[in-house]
């Protein structure tokens, strides 16, 4: 809805946008790349003016200036969908917090169950030519959160790639204020190397894969992999509906494996909701009409997922017992990073025709020299389940693969 008659937000500078900010207000950053660089310097510069400002986000990308000028979290009390490294270390400190969440529901939690939001801070690119300000590799959620807000403020960036796709940007009679950015190039997310492991991991997935299969592939290096391995498997017309896309998956859209062709929902497209990745990635998504952004209640969904034929879904876990319950986004009462989109997708590729699931794991960690089990009789204590053991299908290993599904709780145990 047009907040105003007005045809243009009105320019403003950063410290002007930060002091639209009272004590006890909430704010909403958006997530990763989309998060504010100019108005976050600003809003810290006014730290012993503020009490009790809290701040929404999403797997920060760089330090935020708001938790380094408060390393006690006295003004500032940062709330986050998804930790992230940064955000983890936050957290270990007691000054960052985890909001659960499934992802795809976040657009819904905005709508129905989180209180109007008194500033939204969006980084974007410029305004285009149709009066829209594109929300670059980071859709999500983006559009809730402006319905929802009562101030809404763009932070221009003409780094950012600009995308295709349903709902990618936010019309200029939306906005209240434009702040200007740094201009400077998308963030990079690094991608190690695949290790042995990960390679005798994404094999055995790889057999699993047929011709005209649509992917969705998780955060890490090992469902990553798997892309790796797929580069070298001959596969013809395999699709992708997915949450993140990765540099997996551009590199088998420019090999020619991935066309879309056998699609039933969006034939021909890759789509996701969002991306963290290489200036590779970002060269090749930027106004490629191939590859769209959608909000993720498009893409993670269940209900919707399944709508393709033949979901592979591929995602990464860090602990499973032997009853096949999951545990990936904390380490006891340690929380890690969030669930994420993993159960949506293990849900919608199983309700898919013909669909499969795969968790994936190396089947031993060290820490502190001490080599130990992912595989466990019971889960670390405090661990939270990510995925159930009802949902769980395929679990992988470097040493094996065994499908869960029809098998009873001794069965599981024998061939976990």
């Amino acid at each position: 809805m047009a907040r105003s008659s007005a045809s243009k937000a009105k320019q403003i500078t950063a410290r002007e946008a930060a002091s639209f900010v009272r004590s006890g207000m909430w704010i909403d950053y958006g997530a990763m790349l989309s998060q504010p660089d100019a108005f976050d310097a600003a809003l810290a510069l006014r730290r012993d003016e503020l009490q009790g400002v809290k701040i929404r986000s999403c797997m920060s990308m760089s330090p935020r200036a708001v938790l380094e000028a408060d390393p006690d979290g006295e003004h500032f009390c940062w709330i986050s969908l998804h930790f992230s490294g940064y955000d983890r270390k936050k957290h270990d400190a007691d000054i960052a917090h985890y909001l659960p969440v499934h992802l795809g529901e976040i657009p819904d939690y905005y709508r129905r169950f989180i209180d109007p939001v008194d500033v939204v801070i969006l980084k974007t690119c410029p305004m285009d030519e149709n009066g829209y300000f594109n929300f670059s590799v980071c859709n999500l959620w983006h559009q809730s959160i402006i319905d929802r807000a009562r101030l809404v403020i763009v932070e221009q960036c003409a780094g950012l790639p600009y995308v295709m796709g349903e709902q990618s940007g936010v019309h200029v009679s939306e906005v209240d204020y434009v702040i200007p950015g740094d201009d400077s190039s998308a963030l990079e997310a690094p991608n190690p190397p695949p290790t042995e492991v990960d390679r005798k991991v994404a094999r055995l997935i790889a057999g699993e894969i047929d011709d005209g299969a649509c992917l969705q592939i998780g955060i890490g290096g090992m469902p990553n992999a798997v892309c790796c391995v797929l580069e070298e498997s001959g596969l013809k017309d395999l699709g992708v509906h997915t949450e993140m896309v990765t540099d997996g998956i551009i590199n088998l859209y420019r090999g020619g494996l991935v066309t879309g062709a056998r699609k039933q929902r969006d034939p021909g497209k890759i789509v996701g909701t969002f991306s963290m990745g290489s200036s590779q990635l970002y060269e090749a998504v930027n106004r490629n009409p191939d590859i769209q952004y959608h909000p993720v209640d498009y893409t993670n969904l269940p209900h919707l997922i399944m709508l393709n034929d033949n979901v592979v879904a591929i995602n990464n876990t860090t602990q499973i017992d032997l009853q096949g319950q999951a545990a990936s986004e904390s380490d006891g009462n340690r929380h890690i990073s969030g669930t994420g989109g993993q159960s949506q997708f293990i849900r919608g590729a199983y309700a898919s025709k013909n669909g499969k699931s795969f968790i994936c794991l190396s089947s031993t960690y060290d820490k502190r020299g001490d080599r130990r089990s992912r595989i466990v009789l019971n889960l670390t204590k405090g661990n939270i389940v990510t995925s159930p053991r009802a949902d769980m299908m395929y679990v992988v290993t470097e040493y094996g693969m065994v499908n869960l599904k029809g098998k009873s709780v001794p069965e599981r145990a024998r061939s976990l």
